[in-house]
């Protein structure tokens, strides 16, 4: 009777490149890789496809719904590239038996500093300005000095918290709000205020999007709290898309209810080549990309195959 070795979906788009470099580990571990194509991620009907006789997953962000899961019938475990598992159905993997594992705290540092660069950005005008002087024009725009500004920040768990200390050393007044209580030591480190998060919109400078995406945050930041907003704030979205109401945002953009966004995540993915983001003036967009440095990666690839393993070999 001839062996059958386990089978592994590798569909994480940071990790496909580099597959060569872990050969040696799957066979090692007497496992076959099958690599479907991936863009952003894989939707529910493409998982599908792909999903049937697979013992393990090494995931980005795709769509394990209950209907994929019921499919997979050998799946024992999934083991998400990085932090969240939004997309997957933890509850359905926990009646079917799979097992879901991930990378905690896996890319603070470097969302985090996308955060502040975003900042820094619109209160110095940074890409503005040079634009200006890029099309031979010599004229200046009005900036602000962080420690001007007050920063409020929804989420305040490792990330938000990172957010927060390099907030601090700028001396920007800082606001926070989370479904958990912050802790003191938090509080007292950074000169935070605990708020409600009506205030927090209404008395920000800037707001950062640093909470999980989940039924309690979906559009969170809908219509009625973005007019709460200044008509100088800036929202930044290194989170999760639905966090935002995509098109609630664009209205209050497009109206000059508050002025500007950055954002990194987006509702849909790749964002749609007629998104009326595109086009706005008073925006900064980028594909998913916060999440950016090398050691960060490299930890990530490693704690993911450990994660892999681990379940396949219970």
């Amino acid at each position: 009777m001839s062996h059958r070795k386990r089978r592994a979906l590798v569909s994480a788009p940071y990790m496909q490149p580099v597959l060569s470099r872990f050969t040696q580990f799957f066979a090692d571990h007497d496992i076959e890789v099958v690599v479907p194509p991936v863009r952003e991620r894989l939707e529910e009907d493409e998982l599908l496809a792909w999903i049937e006789d697979i013992d393990g997953v090494i995931c980005g962000d795709d769509r394990f719904t209950e209907r994929v899961l019921n499919k997979a019938k050998r799946l024992k475990v999934i083991s998400k590239w990085g932090t969240g598992i939004d997309s997957i159905d933890q509850a359905c993997c926990a009646r079917l038996g799979i097992a879901v594992r991930n990378t905690p705290n896996a890319f603070t540092r470097p969302v985090a500093d996308s955060v502040l660069g975003y900042i820094l950005c619109f209160a110095r005008q940074i890409p503005w300005l040079h634009r200006i002087v890029a099309s031979s024009e010599w004229s200046k725009l009005a900036g602000r000095a962080l420690g001007e500004c007050t920063l409020g920040i929804v989420g305040v768990g490792n990330i938000g918290r990172a957010v927060a200390s390099r907030a601090a050393a700028f001396g920007m007044t800082l606001l926070g709000n989370d479904i958990r209580a912050i802790p003191e030591e938090v509080l007292a480190g950074t000169g935070m205020r605990a708020v409600d998060l009506e205030t927090l919109l209404r008395e920000s400078d800037f707001v950062s999007v640093n909470c999980d995406l989940n039924p309690t945050s979906f559009h969170l930041i809908n219509a009625p709290r973005l007019a709460l907003m200044r008509p100088q704030a800036v929202l930044v979205n290194t989170a999760r898309g639905p966090i935002v109401d995509e098109v609630a945002l664009v209205e209050a953009l497009e109206a000059g209810t508050i002025a500007g966004a950055a954002l990194d995540v987006f509702e849909i993915e790749p964002l749609p080549l007629n998104s009326r983001l595109r086009s706005l003036p008073n925006v900064l967009l980028a594909a998913h990309a916060s999440n950016a440095s090398p050691r960060a990666w490299e930890h990530v690839h490693d704690r993911t195959l450990a994660n892999l393993v681990e379940e396949l070999d219970r």
